[in-house]
């Protein structure tokens, strides 16, 4: 087993430490996820990364209760959906009571729902569900510059961590450098592409994990490590977990980074939705 003492923990600029690498339950059916999250904890996973609108929250809970672990030696994220953005108390309370737990230690704005133009309002009301002790760190996802311009201006409370997709063909330099700017930490969502183009084939990704004997998973996720990206790739398969957490015996040169730091398209490389379209 994988213990919790190999992942590193990042500062949050709320003074509160985040596990560096954790465990996704997007698109994981709610019939598996109890036990594919108990496989993950298991394996060493104590950073769980869920959403209202993915369906699971209950069957994350199960899994908790299930573990034997500590509360305080696991780190539970949700999120609230575009839809409950006027109404974030509410939100925050159900997806409590469905996790099992009477507070989560991050609580994200999904989508900025620019459409919607209730974004502000939803994070001046994280901001007290923060201040009641229901989350411990709040932040947000998907949200561009502009964005977090807006909140921060109308707030002067910076989020803790902007999720967002990235990865090597959609590096996102603009969102990165914002948030470098202002101390927000980075999670990347979709970190090994989401399987929508050969990253594994890519010549940088191939040469990188054949020089350190590592998948070539393996080399991408510590890609990540090492800019400083918060990730939790998703798996069902308890074997590629303990590989996805096997990132930490070695260290890609700088040759090596630059070399995947090249593949970046810019906006072509994006394979998810673009923030401006998640209205839903």
């Amino acid at each position: 087993m994988i213990g919790m003492a190999n992942i590193p923990t990042l500062s949050l600029n709320d003074g509160k430490e985040i596990p560096q690498l954790g465990f996704g339950v997007f698109l994981v059916e709610p019939e598996e996820t109890a036990r594919i999250v108990s496989d993950a904890l298991e394996t060493g996973y104590r950073h769980i990364d869920t959403a209202t609108a993915y369906g699971n929250e209950k069957q994350v809970g199960e899994a908790i209760a299930s573990s034997g672990l500590a509360r305080d030696d696991l780190f539970v994220t949700t999120k609230l959906w575009n839809d409950m953005q006027e109404r974030p108390r509410e939100a925050l309370e159900k997806s409590l009571d469905l996790l099992g737990l009477d507070h989560v230690d991050l609580y994200l704005i999904h989508w900025p729902a620019p459409e919607r133009d209730v974004y502000l309002p939803a994070w001046e009301a994280l901001i007290g569900l923060r201040e009641e002790g229901l989350a411990t760190s709040i932040g947000v996802c998907n949200f561009l510059p502009g964005h977090l311009e807006r909140i921060i201006e109308e707030t002067k409370v910076v989020p803790a961590v902007n999720q967002i997709e990235l990865h090597p063909q959609f590096q996102q330099a603009e969102s990165v450098a914002f948030a470098n700017a202002h101390d927000i930490r980075i999670e990347a969502w979709g970190p090994l592409g989401q399987g929508k183009y050969p990253l594994f084939e890519a010549e940088p990704v191939a040469a990188a994990a054949a020089a350190h004997g590592k998948s070539p998973a393996q080399a991408v996720l510590r890609w990540h490590l090492q800019h400083g990206n918060i990730i939790f790739p998703k798996t069902n398969h308890r074997q590629r977990m303990e590989e996805n957490l096997d990132v930490f015996d070695f260290e890609l040169t700088d040759a090596e980074m630059a070399a995947i730091d090249a593949m970046d398209r810019g906006e072509d490389g994006r394979v998810g939705t673009h923030p401006l379209d998640g209205n839903w």
